[in-house]
């Protein structure tokens, strides 16, 4: 390893935007000691918004590397050769914008009505009560339901349902809210193994490896499947007092105008649209502001758009993206040196300090790897993937979403980090005792 000065520098940052995000409930603490409106509560208010904290270090990144390598350098025929400019746009934020704009749709009223009746019709099935079966529904279904409509989707679905019929609920416990948001993670991060489309660090696999669905569902997305089972009725059974009785269903549902078929209809094309043009975000970008237009038009039936919650963590993700592309330096080598195993674990480690489809990525760069390997690489990424807020990009998306519920000081990392440890080691259980299917198709 042989760093550049840069690199150095990125990392540094890189580390203490790991760790602001450890303190962001402290600096929300101290905000609450100053006067209501002042700069200084503004300022630790925005300081223990985790969704800026990689935006922010980022931007302190960047300049640092403006003030050291120019703004912008170029040759006699002002072409662009280096400098922070240079630099930013030789980065890939496609990922970003399209958990914007997925996000945003997903969001919608008519989205979140087709989802909750999905789930609905699932809890019928389910031979428990109305408040357990939906909660086993939720998690089990909705992050399944990532695999096709993606994962950044299926996390604003899902945590939305969890939001208005669990976590505004003042009978549950902080204890329950803190063991679903980890199981919520840990589902979505798994859930969306069924396909080769749908979960960043396969996406960013899938081609150079030659991985359809066909080996997703044999080899990584059955396995997923069970520990979704698994982990999602022994919390439900850990928390049986508390999911007992009736669902205490928030007010605006009864006061909704229900979106008519053909809204809904609308809805999932554009989002289909979105899925589909994934990888072209000038394409992606076009439609969304076509939707906007839809959005508009059909407002009595819609709710307020969630574009700022969307931008936000469209933000976390472009900072991941600006400060993580630098980690290579010492990733990669770190990934060589490891066995099958120790690179299994030694993955679901990582992706808690980073982005686990910075990581895929990463270690898709390296030549030479094993069939075994890329698996044990790809599946403990996905494992490791509700550890942190950062782990799995659309966490940040459910952490803007759920946050308000755990009160003033917000989502504490550490509580969230054990919430998602035990459903995290059974994932890891099943990824590698459990067979792979001989399935051809």
């Amino acid at each position: 390893m042989n760093p550049s000065t840069m690199e150095i520098i990125s990392t540094v940052c890189f580390g203490l935007a790991i760790l602001h995000t450890f303190l962001v409930s402290k600096f929300e603490h101290i905000a609450h000691k100053h006067p209501e409106g002042s700069i200084a509560q503004n300022f630790w208010h925005f300081m223990g918004e985790v969704e800026v904290v990689f935006g922010m270090w980022a931007a302190i990144f960047i300049s640092i590397y403006a003030l050291k390598e120019g703004v912008l350098v170029t040759d006699e025929n002002h072409q662009a050769i280096g400098g922070a400019v240079k630099y930013l746009e030789g980065l890939n934020f496609t990922e970003a914008a399209f958990v914007f704009v997925v996000m945003a749709i997903a969001g919608t009223r008519p989205i979140v009505v087709l989802a909750e009746k999905m789930i609905g019709a699932f809890t019928k099935i389910i031979f428990v009560n109305q408040k357990m079966a939906t909660y086993k529904s939720a998690l089990i279904l909705g992050p399944l339901l990532g695999s096709f409509i993606t994962e950044p989707a299926a996390m604003t679905v899902t945590a939305l349902i969890l939001l208005d019929y669990f976590f505004s609920d003042p009978n549950m416990s902080r204890k329950f809210k803190y063991a679903t948001i980890g199981l919520l993670f840990v589902n979505i991060s798994i859930g969306g193994t069924l396909t080769h489309f749908a979960a960043p660090p396969v996406l960013m696999v899938a081609g150079k490896w030659h991985w359809g669905i066909d080996y997703m569902i044999s080899h990584i997305g059955w396995k997923a499947i069970v520990a979704i089972l698994i982990n999602t009725n022994v919390t439900a059974w850990i928390f049986s007092k508390e999911l007992k009785g009736n669902l205490v269903i928030k007010e605006k549902h009864e006061a909704w105008m229900k979106p008519t078929w053909w809204m809904t209809l609308v809805s999932l094309i554009f989002l289909g649209l979105v899925i589909y043009t994934a990888h072209h975000m000038v394409f992606f970008l076009g439609i969304f502001l076509f939707f906007l237009g839809f959005a508009a038009v059909t407002t009595e039936f819609q709710d307020k758009l969630k574009l700022t919650e969307s931008l936000l963590v469209g933000f976390f993700l472009g900072g991941l993206v600006t400060l993580g592309s630098m980690q290579s330096w010492w990733i990669s080598p770190l990934l060589e040196q490891l066995g099958d195993l120790s690179l299994f674990y030694g993955a679901t480690a990582l992706t808690a300090i980073t982005d686990n489809a910075a990581l895929t990525y990463l270690g898709s760069l390296v030549e030479g790897l094993s069939d075994s390997k890329k698996y044990y690489l790809v599946a403990g990424a996905v494992a490791g993937g509700g550890l942190t807020v950062i782990a799995n990009a659309p966490n940040p998306a459910g952490f803007g979403i759920l946050k308000h519920a755990f009160g003033e000081d917000g989502i504490n990392p550490m509580k969230l980090f054990l919430g998602a440890l035990a459903p995290t080691i059974v994932a890891l259980i099943c990824l590698q005792f459990l067979p792979d299917l001989p399935l051809n198709m």
